[in-house]
């Protein structure tokens, strides 16, 4: 048994104090006592040309000049459980709670392009997400909803070119033109190569599919972010903050290139990509990454792909809070932890921010916990006084020496990355992956070994009681529901017109094998009443299915 204060048998030690191993940030960046003007490379002098204004070029202190006084970021609680009518409840709740925008979460099978019927589906529906067959279910969770006064955010990836099309349908319905949407497509399949693994075809059609979404949207979504690119599951996976910066940018490069060889212009597309990067525990670490994010992809937009416009090398990003920072011991604890992401977020510069709820270690999060979440967004913003300059924290020696360290060793990575032939390629060999792993591996050894602290965990974890304690009674899906949306789609597809539906999925199907742009026929098919599965069994008869192969 622990004791109380201890972790496996010794107490935490104070940074910096005599005898101690040497003090490092969680990427391993040697922390020093004190910083002074000479830790900065080139003295204060250089640093200001390095810093700019707050909406200026490199945009190192944000990319707009008055940042929060302008508009705070958009406050999004990644939701959605259950049945389309479940999660249409809860937002509605969120946005009753003063929520300023929506973030969907999808169960797997929506996720990896299977119906609810369909007996690979049957343990998983509703179970991490909503469950979405058809256009019909989209319409359903949106309802009484204007689509055209709030911005929705899809995490989807494998199957985002289809549930974009079930949005767009949905839109259609609610009498809202294409043009007033706005909101962000996940639609980064990289990642989920690298890091999550939902991924459903081989890494070129999958390519292929993300750049038919962009080329879409540069046309038809002018308000509309077509992909974020995203280093959160990388670090949710195990990788550490310079890590997690450089796949990003990588990822970034990979996913440019694939847009210019379609022949789109960067200029027109680059100022509708979005980032989405994780925000942990160590605050100063954590800002200093987002403001040598802003930073690097600066240079890269610039110097790379000569990219001349403000807007085209302006970064802006999502910010979530990292569910694997959080506990089940001693739950009440992630209150704090969730609190200090989230000001780390906002330190950093973020335009929108998810906070996890703090039971999110262990069940879908209660009405309770994702009020308490959207509070802290909401008390951070108009209580602590943070939002009232732009980039508070510039001109901190620590911070600064921080933010070109980490920049640095990103950099290093991503040349790394380019050596082995870009990030495709670099995913491809299990490279990344391994880091990953490394990273992860290790830092699980400093947590079992009471290096790293972890309160409640290998700290203070047993101090005459289990700690803070959550809600007595969990959260429970409908166990019902799989069993319900499954009949409610047999019927549906039972009460179609066959002739539209089947001949949008022929269309589907020639305009895939053709190679012509497949997001006007997937809204075909869609508006048709053809349901997920149907038009992801398209795209597996064209492409097949992925197996990676071992990394090692």
């Amino acid at each position: 048994m622990t004791a109380c204060g201890a972790g496996r048998g010794s107490s935490p030690v104070t940074a910096g104090s005599p005898g101690t191993a040497p003090v490092t940030t969680d990427s391993g960046i040697p922390v020093q006592v004190v910083y002074t003007a000479g830790d900065l490379p080139g003295g204060e002098a250089a640093l200001a040309r390095r810093l700019g204004l707050p909406g200026e070029p490199p945009f190192t202190r944000g990319p707009y000049p008055t940042m929060y006084r302008g508009q705070l970021w958009t406050m999004r609680q990644f939701a959605g459980f259950g049945s389309p009518e479940h999660t249409n409840e809860r937002f509605r709740f969120l946005l009753g709670q003063g929520q300023t925008a929506l973030s969907v979460a999808f169960d797997l099978p929506t996720q990896l392009g299977y119906d609810s019927g369909d007996p690979m589906a049957a343990a998983d529906v509703g179970r991490v997400g909503v469950a979405i067959d058809t256009a019909d279910d989209m319409a359903e969770v949106f309802d009484g909803i204007p689509l055209d006064k709030v911005s929705v955010n899809f995490t989807i990836n494998a199957t985002a070119p289809i549930i974009l099309a079930t949005y767009l349908v949905a839109a259609e319905r609610s009498g809202v033109p294409y043009h007033a949407l706005t909101g962000t497509l996940q639609n980064d399949i990289l990642k989920e190569f690298l890091a999550r693994k939902a991924y459903l075809y081989p890494p070129g059609p999958s390519l292929r599919l993300v750049t038919d979404v962009v080329e879409f949207s540069s046309r038809e979504l002018p308000r509309f972010n077509p992909i974020s690119i995203t280093g959160y599951h990388a670090r949710e996976a195990g990788c550490d903050a310079v890590q997690e910066l450089a796949l990003t940018m990588a990822s970034a490069i990979a996913y440019c290139e694939a847009f210019l060889a379609r022949g789109l212009d960067f200029e027109a597309f680059a100022p509708r990509l979005s980032f989405h990067f994780a925000t942990t525990l160590d605050l100063f670490e954590e800002v200093a990454k987002l403001r040598a994010a802003r930073r690097i992809w600066h240079r890269v937009a610039t110097e790379r792909f000569g990219a001349t416009s403000p807007a085209a090398a302006r970064l802006r990003f999502f910010s979530g809070n990292s569910g694997t920072t959080l506990t089940a011991q001693q739950p009440l604890n992630n209150v704090i932890r969730s609190t200090l992401q989230c000001l780390g977020a906002v330190l950093g510069g973020a335009q929108s921010i998810h906070v996890m709820g703090y039971d999110e270690a262990y069940e879908i999060p209660t009405e309770e916990a994702v009020t308490l979440s959207l509070r802290t967004q909401q008390i951070i913003a108009l209580e602590s006084g943070v939002t009232r300059t732009a980039d508070p924290l510039a001109g901190s020696y620590f911070v600064e020496a921080l933010t070109d360290e980490i920049e640095a060793r990103a950099r290093e990575l991503m040349a790394d990355i380019d050596a082995l032939g870009g990030a495709a390629a670099a995913i491809e060999a299990g490279i990344p992956q391994r880091w990953i792993a490394e990273s992860a591996y290790r830092a699980e050894q400093q947590l079992a070994s009471g290096e790293r602290p972890k309160v409640g965990v290998n700290v203070y974890a047993d101090c005459g009681g289990d700690g803070p304690a959550g809600p007595s009674a969990p959260f429970e899906v409908d166990p019902l529901v799989g069993e319900r949306q499954a009949e409610r789609t047999r019927t549906r597809v039972a009460e179609r017109d066959p002739r539209p539906q089947i001949s949008g999925l022929l269309r589907l199907a020639d305009d895939t094998r053709a190679g012509r742009n497949v997001m006007p026929a997937l809204i075909e098919a869609a508006r048709a009443g053809a349901t997920v599965g149907e038009m992801a069994g398209v795209f597996r008869d064209a492409f097949g299915e992925f197996t990676e192969p071992a990394p090692w």
